[in-house]
């Protein structure tokens, strides 16, 4: 959450409910909802590390709110984070922690792991495409991001299918 934070704050100063609605309408329904409350706790620790300052504005018929502005170290920090290629292999899959730890433990059967998780990623698929369906189509962040997990499903179910044909 620190770095998109930091990345919205790159286009101009803003408070933390700004931030959660900004988020919300980039992302879509798909992406996890921001919670608020971890949205100003992480405000309040990317202030702490120099990395935004904040201002409390007042407001006539309400709290003040407070607005936050990237500093130098900020801006660097968000200039590194594109600059940086996203480190994604699954190596660390829990699934297949599962499927390997399986026959070892006697407590699960790895075919019957393979049809859960089969399941599971084709009910996700249903509901991403329903969630493609409703999304606005202007909306191409949410889309690409929708389409990109499908694909990743997809993936995912061609690997178990190859899974199974090797334990079978």
């Amino acid at each position: 959450m620190r770095l998109p934070l930091l990345a919205l704050l790159a286009k101009g100063p803003a408070h933390g409910y700004e931030l959660k609605l900004a988020l919300e309408k980039l992302l879509g329904a798909a992406y996890p909802q921001p919670n608020v409350g971890q949205i100003y706790v992480t405000l309040n620790r990317l202030e702490k590390s120099g990395l935004i300052r904040g201002e409390d504005v007042a407001q006539s018929s309400r709290p003040n709110k407070r607005i936050y502005e990237l500093t130098e170290a900020g801006h660097e920090a968000v200039r590194a984070w594109f600059e940086e290629p996203t480190d994604e292999p699954r190596v660390r899959d829990e699934f297949f922690m599962k499927l390997a730890l399986a026959p070892e433990t006697g407590v699960a059967d790895q075919i019957s792991l393979i049809n859960r998780q089969r399941r599971h990623y084709l009910n996700t698929m249903r509901d991403l495409s329903k969630l493609a369906a409703a999304e606005d189509r202007d909306n191409r962040v949410a889309q690409l991001l929708i389409e990109g997990a499908m694909l990743h499903l997809q993936a995912d179910l061609d690997w178990l299918e190859r899974c199974q044909e090797e334990l079978e």
